[in-house]
């Protein structure tokens, strides 16, 4: 199998072992076009689920008031924490993908 098919399906794939920073590091040190765009992709992918945080807190912020008094569901709350969570999911997925994808 090509070196640079498995350097790129691994950026996708690292989201399992490495997080963001096997994309980074693939990226600055690569010089193969097709590697430095796959690594890109993979390291905007990675990066997606820190979208979710500030979402997580603005819910905990809007239902501040409801744990104030104690009474009712923390619906904001829960709602964001779902789409965090459902983000993360997705991002998962589609790293799954893309690196079956580029092995193929």
């Amino acid at each position: 199998m090509e070196t640079n098919k498995v350097l790129s399906a691994l950026c996708y794939f690292s989201i399992f072992f490495a997080g963001f920073l096997f994309p980074l590091f693939v990226y600055f040190l690569t010089d193969n076009p097709y590697v430095k765009k796959d690594a890109k992709a993979a390291l905007l992918s990675h990066l997606l689920p820190v979208i979710a945080v500030p979402l997580v807190f603005a819910g905990l912020v809007m239902d501040m008031g409801g744990f104030a008094s104690g009474a009712g569901l923390p619906v904001f709350t829960v709602i964001m924490i779902g789409l965090a969570i459902l983000l993360s999911v997705v991002v998962v997925i589609w790293n799954v993908y893309k690196g079956i994808k580029v092995l193929l």
